[in-house]
């Protein structure tokens, strides 16, 4: 049985909306990750999102705008509760998007590398509601480490220019994706280590006539375990454990899901075959596995830009 594909693109830009951008935000994601982690290695792919700590403890009095509002005479690409996304920045992330890409973007690609900024903006602009605070000394102290790891302003420099930053816009985004980032971690956090989830094992086959078969079979009192390994004899049909929102296949879920110790299915059929699926033990709050665990806290940040978005005044200014 297939489950969820959790892979991220980056520690802050690649975990906005999809995780969907390669390119320029793929790109992007080796910076904001390196100032994210505060100097740490980058995490393991399926570590939980919480993995890139900001800094929350600190109140400076003087503190930098995740965002800073353009003036109504430039451009804009978009407007997000009032902060301006400019068309200057929007034209040089479709740049950075299509120059690691290699081909040209359809309109559909347009619209996701916008969608992602508009995210970005609306993470950012929730941290500072909440309190976060970034000031310029802390943001210095990132970029020195940036600059020390590249080997020196220099090799920064080159970068900026070869990606369309100015010394300045380098600056403004970092910031954002870092104010993002802390938002992200929080939304991350409220995701618990434990929840309800179910063991199960199956029977899976790839027509309706072999597996209407073994349900015959299973009624005549074979046993389910020496059934399953018959059909697999390396994983013996074990699918481990798995919480609410994990598989592909959202019937499989309810499936196992209304089954009690002991019990089994009919045939469920599904895009990966006929299954019947056993539930071997149920538990109210089983610790998730690592790649459990983001698949939930990927839908959880999923949500909460749902809703965000819903309760936000964003105008979308592109042809």
């Amino acid at each position: 049985m297939e489950r969820v594909n959790t892979g991220i693109i980056g520690a802050v830009t690649g975990l906005f909306r999809r995780f969907r951008l390669a390119g320029g935000l793929a790109a992007l994601s080796l910076f904001w990750l390196s100032m994210a982690a505060c100097g740490k290695s980058a995490p393991n792919p399926t570590a939980a999102l919480t993995a890139a700590p900001t800094e929350t403890s600190a109140r400076p009095t003087q503190s930098l705008t995740p965002f800073q509002p353009s003036p109504t005479a430039r451009p804009l690409a978009a407007k997000v509760n009032g902060d301006a996304i400019t068309l200057e920045q929007f034209q040089t992330e479709l740049a950075r998007y299509q120059a690691a890409v290699g081909t040209q973007l359809a309109t559909e690609k347009q619209r996701r590398v916008l969608d992602d900024l508009i995210d970005q903006t609306l993470l950012a602009q929730a941290a500072v509601e909440q309190g976060y605070t970034l000031d310029e000394t802390a943001l210095q102290t990132r970029i020195d480490k940036l600059v020390s790891r590249l080997g020196g302003e220099q090799a920064l420099a080159a970068w900026q220019a070869a990606n369309g930053y100015s010394a300045e816009s380098f600056r403004q985004d970092l910031a954002r994706a870092i104010a993002a980032a802390w938002m992200r971690d929080q939304i991350a956090a409220g995701v618990p280590a434990a929840v309800e989830q179910v063991h199960a094992r199956q029977v899976r086959h790839y027509n309706a006539e072999d597996a209407a078969e073994a349900l015959t079979q299973l009624r005549s009192g074979a046993d389910f375990a020496a059934l399953a390994a018959q059909v697999d004899p390396i994983g013996k049909g074990d699918l481990g454990w798995f919480p609410r929102g994990y598989l592909l296949d959202k019937k499989l879920e309810e499936a196992a899901f209304s089954l009690q110790p002991g019990e089994y299915s009919d045939v469920i059929e599904a895009s990966s075959g006929f299954h019947i699926l056993q539930v071997i033990e149920r538990d109210p709050a089983h610790l998730l596995e690592p790649d459990a665990r983001l698949t939930l806290q990927y839908q959880a940040l999923e949500a909460w830009l749902k809703d965000r978005r819903a309760q936000s005044d964003i105008q979308v200014l592109l042809p």
